[in-house]
């Protein structure tokens, strides 16, 4: 089953639908398709939502037309269960009461329960949110309130049906049969203590629904990793056969791949972006936030525990070395470096500023390795730079070596007399000097760098292991592919100890610009 996608997409024909149906330009990556065939009481909530003074957003309108789905022969819910895992701030709440409300309004004495994180979040949600905006709308004169700790209950004076709340207990919605129970903020149940007691109790009632509901979580939060992963793969499930589960499921996501703070990430899993959020609040959040907290907030991911950082590295220097509008300059050093796993490789450069520091930029990086010779060919001829290196034999990217050397990049005849462009194989000895000078860098504030995704998530990644009484990068054991750090500490180190080697005449401003 799939617990996180940077590969799958639904059918186009699925963005298409809501795009016709509701004008929903940020479709979820998982989501159970409107069946027009179906009559639905989602058009019903929606007036709800507009009496309580909320005007339906095209994402809102999708989910619970789908939601509230008929039975046509029944005339029962088709969706027994529903799951809706949506980044924060997109207007949940005033949805998942829309839904509560038009239930107590809709059905002769229905038991509505709700729970939160706990009992106390249950009732601050109840008197604070939830009656608070009831009762400032025109339907306020239909209901009732119960205020009574313990007792709470917002009652339908006409149907005599009953929002309450419950505990996050094994015994909460437990007593009389339950309608409709609800579920919010999932991340914060760390078991199915919850589930376990509403769903019995929903056993002898035919239009009974459980609805969860929950933005991203972090790993002890079993109980929503567990409905993440089951209803992704009903989805993905559900356009493979074309068959239906009765449970919809409904999830707005940001595959770890994507760029955190590009505003078309944003846009791809905020589906109220451009409704009641802005970009600009967005931005806000992102520059004020950790990124952890950002991710599982409004990029709705998972977050992780975060391990020890390695001592040698000193990641926490990198973010105050950013400049974004740093640009090459000249000479020029270039180097090549693969993943461990051969999925990747990636071709790094250095150059000396006006300043002094180093400019430190990963120039390409692709799957696989196929394409690297070429590349690397073609950027040093264009760039003609002093020195191109690449690991040695005992390396991943030692087997691009004669590959490179018949390209035409090749190593001098004397080493004491380099040309132009000239092939250096770095070896052990020469790459625990060169991580030592990055860090000693890194400290000292001499290099610069422009904040790239794939580089600043090496260095937060890296790993290091010991070689003798000093230590190396280790792609083994590093968190992420670590070759893009790999490839600036090995042009770094060629531009400053084997640059200076190179005496010519040739001015290589020209090919740059």
């Amino acid at each position: 089953m799939t617990t996180d996608s940077t590969t799958w997409r639904p059918p186009t024909e699925y963005a298409e639908q809501l795009q016709e149906l509701y004008g929903l330009a940020c479709p979820p990556l998982w989501g159970t398709p409107r069946r027009l065939e179906n009559p639905t009481l989602g058009h019903k909530a929606a007036r709800v939502m507009r009496a309580m003074g909320f005007a339906p957003m095209p994402w809102q309108r999708y989910v619970l037309d789908v939601a509230l789905e008929l039975d046509p022969v029944t005339g029962v819910f088709v969706h027994r269960r529903v799951g809706l895992s949506v980044p924060r701030q997109q207007g949940k709440t005033e949805q998942l009461l829309a839904v509560m409300i038009h239930r107590t309004m809709a059905f002769q004495r229905q038991r509505v329960m709700y729970a939160a994180q706990n009992r106390v979040m249950a009732r601050e949600r109840f008197e604070d949110e939830f009656w608070e905006k009831l009762k400032g709308s025109r339907l306020a004169p239909r209901f009732r309130v119960r205020l009574a700790n313990g007792n709470e209950a917002i009652i339908c004076k006409e149907s005599r049906s009953k929002l309450g709340i419950t505990s996050n207990t094994e015994k909460s919605g437990h007593g009389p049969s339950l309608d409709l129970g609800l579920i919010d903020e999932a991340f914060a149940h760390e078991d199915d203590r919850q589930e376990q007691a509403m769903s019995p109790a929903m056993i002898t009632k035919p239009m009974a629904q459980l609805w969860w509901a929950s933005a991203g979580g972090t790993e002890k939060g079993v109980w929503l990793l567990k409905q993440r992963v089951a209803g992704r793969a009903l989805i993905e499930q559900l356009w493979k056969t074309g068959e239906f589960p009765p449970i919809a499921y409904f999830e707005w996501y940001a595959p770890e791949d994507m760029d955190r703070g590009d505003p078309a990430t944003w846009r791809f899993c905020m589906p109220a972006l451009g409704h009641t959020v802005t970009e600009a609040t967005i931005r806000a959040e992102y520059n004020g936030m950790d990124a952890g907290e950002f991710d599982r907030a409004y990029l709705n991911r998972t977050r992780k525990k975060s391990p020890p950082a390695d001592p040698n590295i000193p990641a926490p220097k990198w973010p105050g070395l950013t400049d974004r509008e740093s640009k090459p300059r000249v000479p020029v050093a270039l180097a090549v470096d693969v993943s461990q796993d051969r999925g990747y490789t990636s071709i790094g450069a250095a150059s000396v500023r006006e300043d002094g520091r180093v400019h430190l930029e990963l120039v390409d990086r692709r799957p696989g390795t196929d394409w690297a010779v070429s590349a690397l060919k073609r950027l040093a001829d264009l760039w003609q730079p002093v020195a191109v290196a690449i690991g040695s034999t005992g390396t991943p990217a030692g087997s691009l070596i004669d590959d490179v050397v018949a390209a035409g990049i090749t190593t001098p005849e004397d080493k004491d007399k380099p040309h132009r462009g000239h092939l250096v194989v770095v070896r052990t000895n020469d790459f625990v000097e060169a991580c030592g000078q990055l860090a000693d860098a890194m400290n000292q504030g001499t290099a610069v760098h422009t904040d790239q995704t794939d580089l600043t998530a090496a260095v937060n990644g890296a790993r290091t292991r010991r070689v003798g009484d000093a230590w190396a990068l280790d792609r083994t054991s590093s968190l992420v592919d670590v070759s893009p750090l790999v490839t600036v500490t090995l042009a770094r180190w060629a531009l400053l100890a084997k640059g200076p080697l190179v005496h010519d005449d040739y001015d290589p401003v020209a090919n740059i610009w």
